[in-house]
């Protein structure tokens, strides 16, 4: 089978950005740049539109198919929280099975038994199963024995272990970060220092032990401080942020608006910019959606009694591509943290548009615009914090190894 992508911009996080086209045999990219077509192939026409790498989101909380069509996600990294939690290999296979041929599911297993910080799960075995990280899910691993251990079976393994950076000690029962918002508002709230003495901890660990970790949000200053002298000091440590934590800051919660209830909770302005800035000087390696659908039965209620989440899917593209407009990255670099990197975290050889790559392409207007309206999405629900925004970037096709997905 081969397919050509002609009259194209090509967003290559190696190659730049250049015009031309771009060849695909039996769904590998055999050509970029000035190619001749073969008279046989399925040719179509971009017009000039961007193709890029398809997204690899990294820690999505649900399997949602049709939010993932609509927002360009050819592969997830899907969480161990699930019903039953992701820390057995039958499960872990199952998972890693039920996306393909149109998506492609990679499973983070769960680094303890139930995700109950205890006991190692068997991740081994797991990672036979078709696990490609292990985590430790939307919590912290308070023991720091247990997460030595971890880190050090995963060291052994050749793996990376995802975290979760709040000192669940201080963040029980929390749902704001402590600050004025807060305060005025009444909610319960927890200090923003409770992620940097996690990250600190973890790092530690990760130095001592020689594992590679991956901090999957980090919204502080202090966390993104943390993260930048770890990096000097050689430790494999990688993190990750939501266009949420980009975007916006505790302010967004003043109407108890349970939309913008998302965990880690929202900053303060001073971190949001703090992240901006992380973003622009490659602090930050990986953005995310953060995809967790919430319906109303979990949403609709007062703020401190709703679950936490958004669907993040079909916003992940537009709401980044807010960061080339204000000039914090170039395209090609936007989609290093939108595919090459959460790719390299798990272990996947995708994420560029290099010959010999998986065909896992991506079409988008990067011009068009459109309004984000929750209530429209293909998302199994529409809990988004950006509900009303208006912004630019749509997906227009979708290929996973060269086969379109519709």
């Amino acid at each position: 089978m081969i397919l050509a992508l002609t009259n194209a911009t090509l967003a290559c996080p190696v190659g730049g950005v250049s015009k031309g086209n771009l060849l695909v045999r039996d769904g590998v990219i055999v050509a970029t740049g000035i190619v001749d077509i073969p008279a046989d192939a399925d040719i179509v026409d971009c017009a000039g539109k961007t193709v890029a790498p398809g997204i690899v989101d990294l820690g999505v909380a649900k399997v949602d198919r049709a939010a993932f069509r609509a927002g360009g996600i050819v592969r997830i990294g899907l969480m161990p929280d699930q019903s039953p939690v992701l820390d057995d290999p039958g499960i872990v296979q199952r998972a890693a099975l039920i996306g393909k041929p149109d998506l492609w599911i990679h499973p983070i297993a769960a680094a303890t038994r139930g995700l109950e910080g205890h006991d190692l799960a068997e991740m081994a075995i797991c990672l036979s199963a078709g696990a490609k990280a292990v985590g430790t899910g939307k919590h912290w691993i308070a023991d720091s024995g247990v997460m030595r251990r971890v880190l050090a079976y995963a060291r052994d393994l050749d793996v990376t272990v995802i975290a979760h950076a709040e000192d669940g000690g201080l963040t029980a029962g929390a749902v704001a970060t402590e600050g004025e918002t807060a305060t005025r508002l009444g909610l319960p709230a927890a200090p923003a220092v409770a992620e940097a003495l996690a990250i600190a901890r973890d790092l530690m660990l990760a130095e001592d032990t020689g594992a590679r970790i991956h901090i999957r949000q980090v919204t502080t200053a202090a966390g993104f401080d943390l993260i930048r002298a770890a990096k000097r000091r050689g430790v494999a440590v990688t993190c990750g942020i939501t266009p949420a934590h980009l975007h916006l800051s505790e302010i967004a919660v003043s109407d108890f608006r349970s939309f913008a209830l998302v965990s880690p909770p929202l900053r303060a302005e001073g971190d949001r910019s703090a992240a901006l800035d992380a973003i622009a000087d490659g602090t930050i390696d990986v953005l995310c959606s953060g995809h967790e659908p919430r319906g109303p039965e979990e949403k609709r209620l007062p703020f401190t009694d709703s679950s936490s989440g958004m669907a993040g899917a079909e916003t992940l593209l537009p709401l980044a591509l807010m960061l080339v407009r204000d000039d914090l990255l170039t395209l090609e670099r936007l989609f290093a943290l939108l595919a090459r990197n959460p790719a390299r975290v798990l272990g996947l050889d995708t994420g560029t548009l290099e010959a010999g790559k998986p065909a896992d392409l991506l079409l988008f207007d990067q011009q068009a615009p459109w309004q984000i309206v929750g209530d429209a999405f293909k998302a199994a629900a529409g809990n988004t914090p950006f509900d009303g925004l208006p912004v630019q970037g749509r997906v227009l096709r979708l290929w996973k190894g060269g086969r379109e997905v519709r």
